[in-house]
């Protein structure tokens, strides 16, 4: 009879526990036959004559992934902190995290369906960020959910946590805003990505005595938390962008970028989303 292959015995392996392997081995010592014994117990005389030799389950292959730069003290950032910025400015405008019942859990990025570039920078910022290197696209109405299962999401967004975000506070760890001061172009265009856009507006004006027309692009961020409004200002007076505060209804939920400088300066770092 042929040797049972590995992945048989991995099998066996999850089959019975070492209990039963040794309770099967003690009958083969009392001078029972294989036949015999394997008739009693309803095992395989092949998984008997395999446990003669070795009765300690194989080792289980793990994926060989990098390692959480958190929880698992990594001497540096394992990939691209630019990449991270970009993420963690999507994750603050429609990112959630949820754990699943095996203790790991899901990063879900809502982004429209009316901007595929946008969905694959997603993707690309998905994989270098998590630590298995894997991503997908979950398509539901109007949008694609881009996803990443790991351990150690709340490790790279502490942010994570019950309720709306902005419902609770959202504050960067010392960490997180040394990847943001060193990116920060990058964080901002997650942020415009997710909760904001460049649109052009117009007004009219009068010219020698004629009324035209006049357009004007300009940014908005909008979100309905103070504090990532506040991550949005700072990261943005920072590269020297101004911008106002803008009310909707009684709530000053509008960041906006109207100057023809800014403008020209976030059309040269971010543009419109794609």
């Amino acid at each position: 009879m042929r040797p049972l292959r590995q992945s048989d015995r991995r099998k066996l392996d999850r089959m019975y526990d070492v209990d039963t392997r040794k309770r099967a081995l003690a009958l083969v010592a009392q001078g029972r036959s294989l036949n015999s014994v394997s008739k009693q117990t309803g095992i395989s005389r092949a998984a008997i004559r395999s446990w003669q030799t070795r009765i300690e389950p194989l080792p289980r292959m793990l994926p060989q992934i990098r390692p959480c730069c958190r929880c698992q003290s990594a001497p540096e950032w394992p990939g691209d902190p630019a990449a991270y910025s970009y993420l963690l400015g999507l994750y603050l405008g429609d990112g959630c995290i949820s754990p699943t019942a095996c203790g790991g859990y899901y990063l879900r990025i809502a982004c429209a369906d009316a901007w595929p570039g946008l969905i694959d920078a997603c993707v690309t910022a998905v994989q270098t960020a998590n630590p298995s290197n894997k991503a997908a696209r979950v398509q539901a109405v109007g949008y694609v959910a881009v996803t990443g299962y790991s351990r150690h999401w709340p490790c790279l967004f502490p942010q994570h946590g019950p309720a709306k975000k902005h419902e609770r506070a959202i504050v960067l760890d010392p960490w997180q805003q040394d990847i943001v001061d060193a990116h920060p172009w990058e964080f901002i265009r997650g942020l415009i990505h997710s909760d904001g856009c460049r649109i052009t507006n117009w007004t009219t004006r009068m010219v020698a005595g004629e009324r035209k027309r006049y357009e004007y692009p300009r940014y908005f961020f909008t979100n309905k938390s103070d504090d990532i409004r506040k991550l949005c200002t700072d990261t943005m007076a920072k590269v020297g962008v101004e911008w106002t505060m803008l009310a909707r209804g009684s709530d000053p939920l509008n960041v906006s970028v109207a100057r023809k400088a800014s403008v020209a300066l976030m059309d040269a770092h971010i543009g419109p989303k794609y």
